[in-house]
């Protein structure tokens, strides 16, 4: 039997409606029909290049602050870019942004730095404005089940 795969889910949660939409993510990456992903999650300020390194995949999630992500998930990406850039390479990724109205720039400068560190979309970023209603949850559950199913182990 082979050891399960890790998907690590990095986030910046300061607000009930981010921390619900974490929850979705989390609860689709958990899924009882995805088998052998063992799901890791960590805040962004406590995330760590060897949690990266340990990944075989990463979700992220950040508010829309100012037109840009968040400045916690700023430094995590800040942290890990020299350190597991090279070592990283085509690590499938997935990402969900909130905002109150506008969020194209905070997916826009996250799809940025992946792209500098050759990472590969798993999914299409979820983009969330105002209060998370059905749609917004379930496109997250989605998101959480698509990028764990990417790293699932064959049968």
């Amino acid at each position: 039997m082979s050891d399960p795969a890790r998907l690590l889910i990095v986030h910046h949660t300061p607000s009930p409606a981010t921390a619900e939409l974490l929850a979705e993510v989390r609860a689709g990456a958990t899924d009882p029909e995805i088998t052998g992903v063992d799901v890791v999650v960590r805040a962004a300020l406590a995330a760590t290049a060897s949690d990266l390194l340990a990944a075989d995949a990463v979700l992220l999630g950040t508010p829309a602050n100012f037109g840009y992500m968040s400045g916690a998930l700023k430094h995590f990406l800040d942290q890990v870019f020299y350190v597991c850039g090279e070592d990283t390479r085509g690590l499938p990724y997935g990402l969900w942004v909130h905002g109150g109205s506008d969020t194209s720039g905070a997916t826009r400068s996250v799809t940025a730095v992946a792209g500098a560190l050759s990472w590969t979309a798993a999914a299409a970023p979820v983009e969330v404005t105002g209060a998370p209603d059905a749609s917004a949850r379930a496109a997250c559950r989605e998101l959480g089940a698509v990028v764990a199913a990417t790293v699932m182990p064959d049968g």
